[in-house]
């Protein structure tokens, strides 16, 4: 059953077709009037790349305000999933957003995007913490060259499978559980094929409560992050937190929370069997592609960047919203 463990920490151990998957969880203090962390505060990190936890919290490549200032992508996906606080988006095509508290962004970066993400701190007299996942998925070759799509999926519409006696919830993010099927991925997403079985799993799992997962119908590789709790027994192992094992998805799973309530993500796909070539933000399926990519940005920075700053916010009134490239704006209690 078990094919691989490993222990997790930030940036966690992922397979093919997903190239990466970080989790952040960061507890940030009180935010300044530029929704930031004084200078005080911040003396002695090395802001601009600023990856160690230090007092709670990475600043990451902010340097007043946390976060992700603007920055390319080519030839994948992001997926971000904010379980706390909330990420302010910018991107070269025209959309912007507001997203936090279980909401999920997808964006297909395809052929090519600049956007940042920051994490405004908007509560000016307490605390801000910040807790999300982002997973980049694989593009194929097929569709490496798609026009950039953004997508949100607001929390109060993401489909969950709960069992009421148990408490147990799965927020169903990509694929489907039991007989809940997930909103649909953008177009030319690996995951808009059935038959790839991406799955994307958010699992809480009170104590002594099970966890019920059927083996897969294809061949496909299989994660399970054990990320929130002490122990949890899986078909009768037991396997201490913090830890991630890659299963075998032929083989039914029974997980059960032993000592207390424990939370999981599931990372399921089917491979691509394509080359990946990776040149930090750039990932194509050749050298000779990735030189075309950096040429191509040199050229047209993807768009070029509109917006007034490069770590662009969007104001101080706590709001949910998204603002898609063609000038519509949804916010949750639209949809």
């Amino acid at each position: 059953m078990i094919l691989q463990k490993f222990k997790l920490d930030f940036q966690w151990p992922h397979f093919e077709p997903f190239l990466f998957c970080v989790h952040h969880n960061d507890l940030y203090p009180a935010g300044n009037a530029e929704q930031g962390i004084d200078k005080n505060i911040l003396a002695g990190r090395n802001l601009g790349q600023d990856f160690e936890l230090k007092d709670g919290f990475r600043m990451y490549h902010g340097k007043i305000i946390p976060g992700f200032p603007v920055h390319p992508h080519r030839g994948f996906e992001t997926i971000t999933i904010v379980r706390k606080g909330y990420i302010d988006h910018a991107d070269s095509i025209g959309a912007a957003g507001r997203y936090g508290q279980g909401d999920v962004q997808w964006m297909t970066a395809g052929s090519g995007v600049q956007h940042s993400e920051m994490f405004p701190l908007l509560q000016s007299t307490e605390k801000n913490p910040v807790e999300l996942f982002q997973i980049w998925l694989n593009l194929p070759k097929k569709n490496k060259m798609a026009d950039p799509h953004f997508t949100m999926f607001w929390n109060e519409k993401i489909p969950i499978f709960k069992i009421e006696q148990d408490g147990c919830e799965v927020s169903v993010i990509s694929g489907f559980y039991k007989n809940v099927m997930s909103l649909n991925p953008p177009p030319d997403s690996w995951a808009s094929d059935p038959k790839n079985e991406v799955k994307i799993l958010l699992v809480k799992l009170p104590k002594n409560k099970i966890f019920e997962l059927e083996k897969s119908v294809n061949t496909v590789q299989r994660a399970i992050y054990f990320f929130n709790g002490s122990k949890i027994k899986m078909n009768g192992t037991e396997i201490d937190s913090k830890t991630g094992i890659l299963v075998d998805a032929q083989i039914d799973l029974e997980i059960t929370a032993v000592d207390d309530f424990c939370e999981i993500l599931v990372l399921q796909s089917a491979t691509m069997n394509e080359p990946v070539v990776q040149h930090g933000p750039f990932v194509m399926n050749s050298k000779e592609e990735i030189s075309k990519t950096i040429q191509d940005y040199q050229k047209t920075q993807f768009g070029g960047w509109a917006w007034p700053r490069t770590d662009m916010t969007h104001g101080s009134k706590i709001e949910r919203f998204a603002k898609y490239p063609d000038g519509r704006i949804e916010k949750p209690s639209s949809v």
